[in-house]
């Protein structure tokens, strides 16, 4: 029970999250899921792209009511992405369970760095480009 409480916690974070910074939350559920739940980390990533395709709706749908929404680009993006998903379940099908965690504990590092780096950078001056 404590475990389902905790992945209801980290969905509607995720879901929060989703929605402030434009992350479609799998970052959140995949270790939810692998901590809470105890699932194995292939079947939290295969659960994690499920649950971000309401998440993803949801916030663009919202951001569209906005006038934020670029949906040509958006459409691009997510079908070339869909070619690199079918390629990244190939791979993450035949990678052991270690070698997953590692890779995505990586990817989040890279991505925590990242963020880090720029928001220590100093800010751009009025109408200078980033």
């Amino acid at each position: 029970m404590a475990g389902e409480l905790g992945v209801v916690a980290a969905g509607f974070l995720a879901g929060i999250i989703a929605g402030m910074l434009g992350v479609g939350g799998g970052a959140l559920f995949a270790p939810a899921l692998v901590l809470f739940l105890g699932e194995s980390q292939l079947h939290a990533e295969a659960t994690s792209l499920v649950a971000i395709v309401p998440t993803a709706l949801a916030g663009a749908w919202s951001q569209g009511r906005y006038g934020n929404l670029r949906l040509r680009e958006g459409v691009l993006l997510g079908a070339l992405a869909a070619g690199g998903g079918l390629a990244g379940v190939a791979l993450a099908n035949v990678l052991p369970e270690r070698a997953l965690r590692g890779i995505f504990a990586a990817f989040l590092l890279v991505v925590a760095s990242q963020l880090v780096r720029r928001e220590l950078r100093p800010a751009p001056e009025r109408g200078e480009l980033l």
